[in-house]
């Protein structure tokens, strides 16, 4: 089995100039956890539900409600983003995609032909084809967010 064939071609992306609580609102919307920045044609970073949420203030700020949105309203996705990003080609096997999640213990990985981004693959991608590989009804059902 290889990358291309249970990666997600595709993409949803953000600009590095995109606001962290618009790039929020999209992965909820989508319910996907991973959004790839792009500037341009170019594969700038990713940005996670994670990297978002340690990047919001504390629930136990001090700071008032029109406080904090005037901070999130500020903060875009390129001060929030992993800037160096892990991408693996599509005709990798799975196997080393799955390696190199685990051994990176990230949720996501960029496909990319030379220097295009091409796709996404997800934990959830990677649970699909494990599902397969077991036979089970779960893997005919799409649970990725990605169309």
């Amino acid at each position: 089995m290889r990358v291309r064939e249970w990666m997600s071609p595709h993409l949803i992306t953000a600009a590095p100039t995109t606001p962290v609580a618009e790039a929020r609102e999209v992965m909820r919307r989508k319910r996907i956890r991973h959004l790839v920045v792009m500037e341009g044609e170019h594969l700038a970073g990713i940005i996670t539900d994670r990297d978002i949420r340690l990047n919001l203030p504390s629930p136990a700020s001090s700071l008032s409600v029109w406080e904090v949105n005037y901070l999130l309203a500020k903060l875009t996705v390129g001060r929030a983003m992993s800037r160096s990003v892990i991408t693996i080609d599509p005709d990798r096997p799975i196997a080393e995609a799955v390696d190199l999640m685990l051994e990176h213990k990230i949720g996501a990985l960029p496909v990319t032909e030379g220097t295009r981004v091409v796709g996404i693959i997800t934990e959830t991608d990677l649970l699909r084809a494990f599902a397969r590989m077991l036979g089970t009804r779960a893997e005919a059902e799409s649970v990725s967010g990605y169309p």
